[in-house]
């Protein structure tokens, strides 16, 4: 098993817009790097808000998870330099990246999160990028510090590294028709 390089990035996976590596300066970088791809969150957010209803307490259940507790903001249509949302405190927002993608089947992908937002105690979660798994990231950023927290839109969020097996898979992402196959951008919580 290996990391692809920049080189088999832009030859084996397909990524949409593909962004060169390049210093962007004001910005928090995007691009393909050295090892992997560095992903931008796109302009929707749903952002945690523990509402709870007619006095009831509210629970996060997987299994009913209930989009209420969630405000939805889209940042696009704001200015350029007012393009980015407010993470509340020991809370989180789910997003979609703006880049869209297709793993080949020999390649699994693992998302971490960029060190400027990590050494702002913002944690981004994405369970791995199956093989022959496509479509727009749903990710998760956690805000764990005491303070609001900013997110900033159309920037360098997360990286992807995508890891080559060293035999093909038998039964792919695709072929067991997994429930978050083609997601066209921010996806909530599915059960099968």
């Amino acid at each position: 098993m290996g990391v692809l390089s920049d080189k088999q990035i832009r030859e084996r996976v397909k990524i949409v817009p593909f962004e060169p590596a390049q210093k962007r300066p004001g910005r928090i970088s995007f691009g393909v790097s050295s090892y992997g791809y560095d992903v931008r969150v796109g302009t929707r957010f749903k952002v945690f808000t523990p509402t709870p209803r007619s006095g009831d307490i509210a629970v996060v259940d997987p299994k009913r998870f209930s989009d209420d507790m969630m405000v939805e903001v889209d940042v696009a249509d704001r200015p350029a330099d007012k393009q980015y949302v407010i993470i509340p405190p020991n809370s989180f927002a789910l997003c979609e990246t703006v880049e869209y993608l297709e793993i080949p089947r020999d390649v699994l992908a693992i998302c971490v999160g960029k060190s400027t937002y990590a050494r702002c105690g913002l944690i981004v979660n994405v369970t791995p990028l199956e093989p022959e798994w496509k479509g727009k990231v749903t990710l998760e950023i956690s805000n764990t510090t005491p303070l609001p927290a900013r997110v900033y839109a159309n920037e360098g969020v997360a990286q992807l590294v995508f890891l080559e097996a060293s035999a093909v898979c038998e039964i792919s992402y695709a072929d067991k028709g997994g429930k978050y196959q083609d997601q066209g951008g921010l996806t909530l919580p599915k059960v099968d």
